[in-house]
């Protein structure tokens, strides 16, 4: 390295001995912090969420992924902190921003929370301090929001501080591909700045990968999401062309999947959710527009598995009209709300839409989600209904949108009277009983988001 500073900062680094700030305790922010911990490092998680924050400090995790032992072990030996206050942050040798990057009401990208964390946190740091982004954005941000930030503040990028970026991948609820074992992608902004990031995460994952520029990690992680949304939007389109012939979708799948090259296996579903793939294509198609370069293709896949919802609300009403039911004034049951198995994440879950239609269509909604006691949507808050034998009989009509392992499918299959299965789940279920039609319309499963 050719400074100073940026050669004391790697040597405590790579001594596992330097005190880092993570910015934004969620889903990416605590499994980072508590990893950094359990490396050797002392953390100060920062937050504005003050119920995280106690939790943390009380040795609780307030995220399902994360071990509550993990966190209070670490809290016990001083390697975890929590606090609300950046100003914490003032002697730290990195801080990693990972803070939520949703779309506002019109589907633009909606940066607040980056902008706010970069001004916070350039207003905290010392010179010598690595500041990298993890934030899912366009291709960019780091150097039209964090750069500038730390110059408004004194700070030299590149020379008194350095900057990084990191794409997050995480997967809640895989247990097979972690934070340790997921290759991470890195960039700098300099040559010491990318030394530096990756000196960061060579403390805690297996694999480092640099990249030549930041736009390059930027731009990598949306398209892992973007290639995922347009085959999701294909499958999905595919499956209701297989509904309209009266064929199998997950035969079909099954019958694709034995071809050795070739072929990568997508599931359909109920519709996109968690917290990027269905927001990722939004914010590169926006930054693309303003150099004028169409993406069509990408926002035909949104259109695509946007309507999906739909599509599911049409075929319990297609069920239900084959026992002279009427949609209006017929009990649906939902079996799971998270968008994915076995968490309890409901961010951007297509179950929300769901809800909402059969509301519109004067169903009596219910759910029942092992993961999720609590449930806004349709402008309320529904509650988990215990599944018994005698809930599930007294449905006209119960739609499986999420697959987790904790559900009773057996149960289901025995006492349900009609069943729209979106996940292809009760196929697990050897030689069910169920006389009722049952119809695949599903989603893909956990892949990493």
């Amino acid at each position: 390295m050719d400074g100073t500073l940026a050669a004391a900062t790697c040597h405590r680094i790579e001594q596992r001995r330097a005190r880092i700030g993570v910015v934004g305790l969620g889903y990416v922010g605590l499994p980072l912090a508590v990893a950094l911990g359990q490396a050797g490092h002392t953390v100060v998680g920062v937050d504005v969420d003050q119920g995280r924050v106690d939790a943390v400090n009380a040795g609780l995790s307030p995220i399902e992924d994360v071990d509550p032992g993990c966190v209070a072990a670490l809290v016990e030996t001083g390697h975890l902190t929590a606090t609300r206050v950046v100003e914490s942050l003032s002697r730290a040798d990195a801080v990693v921003i990972a803070v939520p990057t949703p779309l506002d009401a019109h589907r633009v990208p909606d940066l607040r929370a980056v902008r706010e964390a970069a001004a916070s946190v350039a207003a905290a740091v010392a010179p010598g301090c690595l500041v990298v982004l993890e934030s899912t954005t366009y291709p960019g941000t780091t150097e039209e929001v964090v750069v500038p930030a730390l110059r408004a503040h004194g700070l030299d990028p590149g020379r008194t501080v350095f900057v990084g970026y990191s794409p997050e991948r995480i997967d809640p609820g895989n247990r097979v591909w972690t934070l340790a074992n997921t290759p991470k992608v890195v960039a700098g902004l300099t040559r010491d700045c990318l030394e530096l990031t990756i000196a960061l995460y060579e403390t805690i994952v297996e694999r480092v990968v640099p990249v030549s520029s930041l736009r390059t990690a930027e731009i990598t992680k949306l398209f892992e999401n973007i290639f995922r949304v347009v085959n999701i939007a294909l499958v999905n389109e595919f499956q209701q062309i297989c509904d309209g012939f009266e064929i199998d979708v997950w035969e079909v799948l099954d019958a694709c999947a034995t071809k050795p090259y070739g072929f990568m296996r997508f599931h359909p579903g109920p519709g996109l959710g968690g917290h990027c793939v269905p927001v990722d294509p939004s914010y590169l198609a926006w930054k693309a527009r303003e150099k004028g370069i169409a993406t069509e293709f990408i926002e035909l896949a949104g259109r695509v598995n946007a309507r999906q919802a739909a599509y599911v609300v049409g075929c319990v009403a297609g069920l239900l009209n084959e026992r002279r039911l009427p949609l209006n004034g017929s009990r649906v049951a939902l079996l799971g709300v998270a968008y994915k198995r076995n968490v309890a994440d409901v961010r951007e879950a297509p179950a929300a839409r769901i809800v909402e239609l059969l509301d519109q269509a004067g169903a009596v909604v219910t759910y029942h989600d092992p993961h999720v006691p609590a449930f806004r949507a349709a402008g309320r808050t529904l509650r988990s209904v215990p599944l018994t034998g005698e809930y599930l009989a007294q449905q006209d009509c119960v739609v499986v949108v999420t697959d987790h392992d904790a559900v009773d499918w057996t149960l289901v299959s025995h006492r349900a009277r009609t069943v729209l299965d979106t996940r292809n789940v009760l196929r697990r279920v050897a030689r069910s009983p169920l006389s009722a039609a049952i119809v695949a319309v599903p989603l893909k499963e956990g892949e990493p988001c």
